[in-house]
């Protein structure tokens, strides 16, 4: 019988998609990845796209979702998974705020694209990041928190977000920003950061938003308007006010539906990844699909 190596049943399965692998910094959470086989033509090192999940913790259908799109761009998708009830069991929204009891979830997620950079040729510099709903919460407060590590971000359908406000503490405004996370708010560089805001044209239902009697409810919660799309452009707003440019995405016939707008976001992250690393900000406009 021939021998085999002992490392051939590793590398088959950090291949394609993946199985769910342990976070070594936090086994309470996991990734699965998709790796491009590699080919004649590859960059050294891939470019990186995290998509996170939201509520619903959909991670692997997330991943599965963007396979043509990494294929096509011979990127490497992470599908971090940060499940519901870690300390509390009734919380189902701990990673959107970023920092829960103690966990920074931003932190898991760097350590995360570390452990895969070890497997995988990977560029660690400046990633993607896409979430929809509870992930597009997730993406712009980790962009608020890691702007230095984004060479894109895009926003999907937010309930909540985080304005720039510093007369209002963490998460509706940013006034307590640096005794969360020990630095400040780097509006600038933010400014380097290609930002897209997508959300469906039929997203107008407001009973998940709309709830004060929820734990994840707060006191001006409701000035951000009623529904996602109207919460989305106060974000635009806010963002402006900065020198902060967005590109916004109103994607026609889609309600609040992830898989709808995931065409909308390849194209955003398609062009991004034609220009150079590092390059000009977006300029500022409005598409209607």
């Amino acid at each position: 019988m021939r021998e085999v190596p002992r490392e051939s049943s590793a590398r088959h399965f950090f291949t394609g998609a993946t199985t769910a692998i342990a976070c070594q910094m936090d086994q309470r959470f996991s990734y699965r990845l998709y790796i491009p086989e590699r080919r004649e033509g590859d960059p050294e090192r891939y470019p990186l796209m995290v998509v996170q999940h939201g509520t619903a913790r959909t991670a692997t259908r997330y991943r599965d979702a963007f396979v043509g799109f990494a294929e096509e761009q011979r990127v490497v998708v992470l599908a971090p998974y940060f499940p519901a009830g870690i300390i509390d069991p009734d919380d189902l929204h701990n990673f959107k705020y970023i920092e829960y009891r103690g966990i920074r979830f931003d932190l898991v997620l760097l350590a995360m694209v570390d452990e895969v950079a070890r497997r995988v040729p990977i560029d660690t510099r400046r990633f993607l990041l896409h979430g929809f709903s509870g992930g597009g919460q997730f993406a712009h407060r980790f962009l608020y928190a890691h702007p230095d590590r984004l060479r894109a971000v895009s926003i999907g359908a937010p309930g909540r977000v985080t304005l720039i406000d510093d007369t209002t503490e963490w998460w509706l405004g940013t006034k307590d920003f640096v005794s969360i996370f020990g630095k400040d708010l780097d509006v600038p560089e933010m400014r380097n950061v290609r930002i897209q805001l997508v959300v469906g044209d039929q997203d107008v239902e407001g009973w998940e938003i709309n709830n004060p009697h929820d734990s994840n409810w707060r006191p001006g919660l409701e000035k951000q308007g009623a529904t996602r799309i109207e919460r989305l452009r106060t974000l635009r707003r806010n963002l402006a006010e900065h020198g902060i440019d967005t590109r916004f995405d109103l994607v026609a016939g889609a309600g609040h539906q992830g898989v709808k707008v995931i065409g909308h976001v390849a194209d955003f992250f398609r062009s991004v990844l034609k220009e150079p690393a590092g390059g000009d900000g977006p300029t500022r406009h409005e598409v209607h699909r």
